[in-house]
């Protein structure tokens, strides 16, 4: 037996890996959730959609918008946050903010966001003197954060409304509420661990170590995935249709959920992922008001941020690699003309100036 696990371990290893395990997750998670919602939007009436998103109240699409926006101003603090742990202080808020918003924005809607939202973090902190460890430090940190808060509210959550996961995991409530309390003892014991010994807790080896927050410094991290996805659900709840009513903690824990499960696929912008778990999880909903919802919330949480840190991005290479170089020239040949001029004498100087005054 003590022989049997290692070869196992190693054989695993070997021919499978946690990277294809994961991408064969992935595809799992996908496949079965555009079967789903192909299955679900069988009849649907488009027209019945386009009267759904002329009902939603525009002072409500306004406030979401708010919302939206206030999310993505707590989400700059998950890099900001990471960057005061691991001591590089020196980089300022203004580009942990533009790092957090462009990495997140354009890695969710492609997909793989830890590989293209890592890659627009290096981009960006290299500039300032980060290596490759340094940004995946940042990227583990920034990720604890995400991963924290969403265990927290929706333990919260699903202990006080266990029924409102039911439909999407297929568990009875006592089960939920079951899986509510561990998560809720999971981060207490992570806090209690924190606490335990003189120094800060450590995770890796080697040369990758990364020094993890403190308990105080937990709280605080926590408290800034829960403002986030507040903000989040609060906009999902503001273009919910009005009937049948729902209350704000059960919605959280539906979105919170269909969350998790499109950030698990990897899929580009949750696309199908996110939508399907949604109207799995509402059946109480008309499909057509749930998908005019869901339609606008793409647009304001996903679509325009996407555009937006496009935009931001390609100005701020088309700067660095076009307008910066071009200034460094003009300034590097007005200071070899100035110096040209200076080694002259007076009367050659005196000569060059009447004939440019001539021309």
């Amino acid at each position: 037996m003590h022989g049997l696990l290692p070869a196992l371990k190693r054989g695993f290893k070997r021919w499978i890996g946690w990277r294809r395990l994961g991408i064969a997750a992935s595809v799992m998670i996908i496949a079965f959730a555009v079967t789903t919602l192909l299955r679900t939007l069988k009849g649907i009436d488009t027209g019945v959609i386009l009267t759904a998103l002329t009902e939603i109240p525009r002072g409500h699409i306004g406030l979401a918008a708010i919302c939206v926006l206030l999310a993505f101003c707590t989400l700059t603090l998950y890099d900001f946050f990471a960057l005061r742990t691991i001591g590089k202080k020196h980089v300022p808020y203004r580009i942990a903010a533009l790092s957090s918003f462009t990495s997140y924005s354009i890695g969710h809607n492609l997909g793989a966001t830890m590989f293209t939202g890592g890659a627009i973090r290096f981009r960006i902190y290299s500039d300032y003197g980060l290596n490759a460890i340094d940004v995946a430090k940042i990227c583990f940190l920034s990720g604890l954060t995400f991963w924290l808060g969403n265990i927290f509210v929706l333990s919260i959550g699903m202990a006080i409304h266990p029924d409102a996961a039911s439909y999407m995991d297929q568990l009875p409530s006592p089960i939920n509420r079951l899986i509510a309390f561990g998560g809720i003892a999971s981060i207490v014991a992570y806090l209690f661990w924190l606490c335990m010994g003189e120094k800060r807790r450590e995770l890796g080896q080697k040369g990758w170590k990364v020094v993890l927050p403190s308990a105080p410094l937990t709280l605080v991290q926590i408290l800034i995935g829960v403002v986030d996805l507040g903000f989040c659900a609060t906009a999902m709840y503001l273009l919910m249709p009005a009937s049948p009513p729902i209350d704000f903690l059960s919605l959280a824990v539906v979105f919170i959920l269909a969350t998790l499960l499109g950030f698990a696929s990897h899929a580009p912008g949750s696309i199908g992922v996110f939508d399907a778990a949604m109207l799995v999880a509402l059946p109480e909903f008309g499909r057509e008001q749930l998908l005019a919802t869901l339609l606008v919330f793409r647009l304001l949480y996903f679509v325009i941020p996407f555009g937006l840190a496009i935009s931001i991005m390609g100005t701020r290479e088309l700067w660095t690699n076009v307008v910066e170089p071009w200034q460094e020239r003009r300034r590097l040949a007005e200071a070899c003309a100035q110096a040209n001029l200076q080694q002259v004498t007076p009367m050659e100087r005196e000569r060059s100036l009447r004939q440019a005054s001539k021309r």
